[in-house]
């Protein structure tokens, strides 16, 4: 068996330079199986290394030494050991192993969960995030689990700053799938409804050969989400698709569309009788929390109605024409609402009376002009972007002999308008 004392004194004497570090790597990539046997016996070996600047070194034997059966009283230290490492790596070395960099962090999850800590795993895997990134433009396969990880440990807002980015290149399909499905359930905990939609979205009508679980579930949520922030949900799929998810999504999710067809009659009661009929189904999906919220929020459209129809109206007559029990009950609901800008009513505790307005907002304070600036810079660079990914692509023979055959299909009414990131 081939010792590992000459590969630490190669690690420590060749971490400097660029050339060092190329031949280094050659060095690493040999010694790979070597590695791998003596890998229960590496740990004593980490210790006589500088993560933050042997990092490409230590990372092979970090990998190496994380490969075997982990049992639950080490994983406290191993997860010290990776921790460590990815606060201090060096990005430029471990660039030039993504896929063992990433091996190693997704075992960091791994523990993390066994331990049922998953709040160890979420600042190392941002890191790791950032780290692994060419650009925040690109989504890393590490991008699911510490989005994953978020949602464990309800640490939303930690997620959110991810979610924030604009993501123009990916590698893997299934971490698309993943990214946007968290991404989306990050952002209903944090009843952010329209951004949730958008990332739903994407998963449901992401290119797919065939029917995934990622896609089923986002669907269900997205049905959802369209309720609770819309009011309404169309069964009709843009054309562009996939004609697997238009074949098979619907068959999976039939409970989710006899509730929209219910929400659709504007009736409480038939309403939550749907919910009740299919209770066990939605708890066995997790997404009762959500489906009550589905529920709550045909009130709130309800009374929403109302504000279009009467200038004044009593909390009686809210009460009795939304189906709610009591006065106090429209009372609460009715504040809610103007609390969250979802109406513009005062109410007069003296006669419960609530009197609807109009939106105050002019447009022309200097907060607004600013933030429709900066919306519409965003817009343009996001703009320049794609018209150099436009003039890449349309040089593409393969993309152009596809597109050829396909044209017939889509005219320009067949996509629908992008959610945007604000309100007015």
């Amino acid at each position: 068996m081939e010792s590992i004392e000459p590969l630490i004194a190669h690690i420590q004497g060749l971490s400097s330079s660029v050339d060092d570090i190329s031949h280094l790597h050659n060095l690493l990539k040999q010694s790979e199986e070597s590695l791998q046997s003596q890998a229960a016996g590496l740990a004593p070996f980490l210790e006589q290394l500088d993560p933050s600047k042997h990092s490409l070194g230590y990372l092979y034997i970090l990998e190496a030494y994380t490969s075997t059966p982990i049992q639950k009283e080490q994983a406290s230290e191993v997860v010290v050991f990776i921790t460590n490492f990815i606060n201090s790596c060096l990005a430029e070395q471990i660039r030039l192993v993504p896929e063992k960099f990433t091996c190693v962090c997704k075992r960091l999850k791994d523990q993390v969960l066994l331990l049922q800590a998953p709040v160890r795993g979420v600042g190392p895997l941002r890191t790791a995030v950032r780290k692994l990134q060419p650009s925040s433009e690109h989504l890393t396969a590490l991008h699911p689990d510490f989005l994953q990880l978020c949602l464990l440990a309800k640490w939303y807002k930690t997620g959110l700053c991810v979610l924030e980015e604009d993501i123009l290149e990916v590698d893997q399909p299934r971490d698309f799938f993943l990214y946007c499905y968290y991404g989306g359930m990050i952002c209903i905990g944090q009843k952010l409804f329209r951004k949730a939609m958008e990332l739903l979205h994407n998963v449901v009508t992401a290119p797919m050969s065939s029917t995934n679980a990622i896609a089923v579930e986002a669907y269900k949520k997205y049905i959802l989400v369209s309720l609770i922030h819309n009011g309404q949900f169309s069964t009709t799929f843009p054309k562009y698709t996939s004609s697997v998810a238009q074949r098979s999504l619907k068959n999976f999710s039939q409970p989710y569309i006899d509730l929209a067809t219910s929400y659709s009659t504007g009736k409480i009661a038939e309403l939550e009788s749907c919910a009740e009929a299919n209770r066990e189904k939605f708890e066995f999906d997790n997404n009762l929390g959500l489906v009550k919220q589905v529920v709550s929020s045909l009130y709130k459209r309800n009374i929403q109605r109302l504000t279009q129809m009467y200038l004044t109206l009593s909390l009686q007559d809210i009460a009795n024409t939304v189906q709610l029990s009591t006065p106090k009950e429209a009372e609460m609901h009715v504040l809610q609402m103007i609390q969250d800008g979802e109406i513009f009513a005062t109410i007069n505790q003296k006669d419960g009376m609530v009197s609807f307005h109009e939106d105050p907002e002019q447009y022309k304070t200097c907060e607004m002009i600013e933030h429709i600036d900066s919306s519409i810079q965003r817009m343009m660079a996001l703009s320049k972007k794609l018209n150099a990914v436009d003039e890449v692509i349309s040089c593409d023979p393969v993309y152009l002999a596809k597109a050829g055959r396909e044209r017939p299909r889509f005219d320009i009414d067949d996509f629908d308008t992008v959610p945007q990131k604000f309100n007015m």
